[in-house]
């Protein structure tokens, strides 16, 4: 390979830990062509992440900092600059949300060309009252004086980090989250008996599954209740998450509190999602608020039914007839309908799963192209 043909890229997260937007940038650098693009990475956590290793074999560079909370604007923007000058990188692409102007102004400072802020979330947690807002229009701000161009994930992202004004415009690159559908779709039938032999789960119970951060936007605690109510009924149901999170204990003391914790399997960080998709009967995603949310799409690939909040994006329904959106003002008892009738749901062909899902243009192997191209 011909190094001086190679270009880097600097992706600034918060850790490369199987998140969705984390997830998304891993299935982006397992298939773009690495003899032109390498990517590197800025994380803001000392510990090790879930693809810190897989990063390294991949050829990329991983630099540890402190966060901007912790270190403060001047200290942090030289601790950037510093990083930014040890790679003629082509492109900065931050993906830390309303903080994302801070990498893109050290890029500028540091004069890269192509200083990229990518929206992942409609949601600012600091809350919404005047002070909050105002320290958020002064973050969207920063960015737009410094970003030379601007990403997101669904038009609820955009809209919410770079206003309706750019949207209108054109000015925004939609960068679908996509999947390598293959693991997905290929997954054997047995894995619904597998996993339950894992997990000491009946053979004839049903599976509701969740994937994702222990962290308020999840709303962990609804699918605690949405089972409790099933139980009324003596259901045979388990449910089971994937993940975890600073709430991971409170969640697990709430589970105990309601009387469910034994109806609950707690499996942590897993590496095997396209086989705990296919053993679930329902995917259960009651989020609070989600940018997009890449695992309805995983879930639908495996042709699993999803029951999910109206704060997940339409976006997401790839027309398989798999997707159930109910609103989280909605009682427990019409959730807990919405779940049995997913219970009885006809899964669609892999044919057809491929077909949508690669017509929608959520196929990783068909639009990795948009992102080379982005740093072209």
């Amino acid at each position: 390979m011909n190094n001086n043909r190679l270009k880097r890229v600097l992706h600034v997260v918060s850790a490369m830990n199987r998140g969705g937007a984390e997830t998304l940038l891993m299935n982006v650098y397992r298939n773009i062509n690495k003899e032109h693009l390498q990517f590197d990475f800025i994380v803001h956590r000392q510990d090790k992440g879930d693809y810190d290793d897989e990063i390294t074999s991949l050829g990329g560079k991983i630099y540890r900092i402190s966060s901007l909370g912790h270190s403060g604007p001047v200290a942090y923007l030289k601790e950037l600059r510093k990083i930014m000058s040890l790679e003629p990188y082509v492109a900065v692409h931050a993906h830390t949300d309303y903080q994302s102007g801070f990498p893109a102004l050290a890029a500028k400072m540091a004069g890269i060309q192509r200083r990229i802020c990518h929206s992942h979330s409609n949601h600012y947690p600091k809350g919404n009252q005047l002070k909050e807002k105002s320290v958020l229009a002064v973050l969207k701000s920063i960015i737009k004086y410094s970003a030379t161009d601007y990403c997101a994930c669904s038009f609820e992202a955009a809209r919410f980090l770079f206003g309706r004004r750019l949207v209108d415009e054109n000015k925004i690159h939609m960068l679908k989250n996509s999947i390598d559908i293959e693991p997905f779709i290929e997954m054997n039938d047995g894995a619904k008996r597998s996993v339950k032999e894992e997990l000491h789960i009946p053979m004839d119970a049903k599976l509701i599954g969740h994937v994702g951060h222990f962290s308020q936007s999840k709303n962990h605690s609804f699918i605690l209740k949405t089972l409790n109510r099933l139980l009324v009924e003596n259901k045979n149901v388990y449910v089971v998450f994937a993940g975890d999170g600073p709430l991971r204990k409170q969640i697990e003391d709430e589970a105990k509190a309601l009387s469910v914790f034994e109806r609950v399997r707690f499996i942590g960080v897993r590496s095997d999602i396209p086989r705990l998709m296919k053993a679930f009967d329902v995917f259960l995603f009651p989020s609070l608020f989600e940018g997009f949310g890449i695992v309805t799409i995983e879930a639908q690939c495996a042709g699993t039914p999803c029951v999910v909040s109206e704060e997940v994006p339409i976006s997401t329904d790839m027309n398989l007839d798999l997707m159930k959106f109910l609103s989280l003002h909605t009682g427990i008892e019409l959730w807990a309908e919405a779940i049995e009738e997913a219970f009885d749901k006809i899964r669609p062909t892999k044919e057809k799963i491929f077909d949508q899902i690669a017509q929608k243009g959520f196929d990783i192997k068909r639009n990795v192209s948009d992102w080379e191209q982005l740093y072209a």
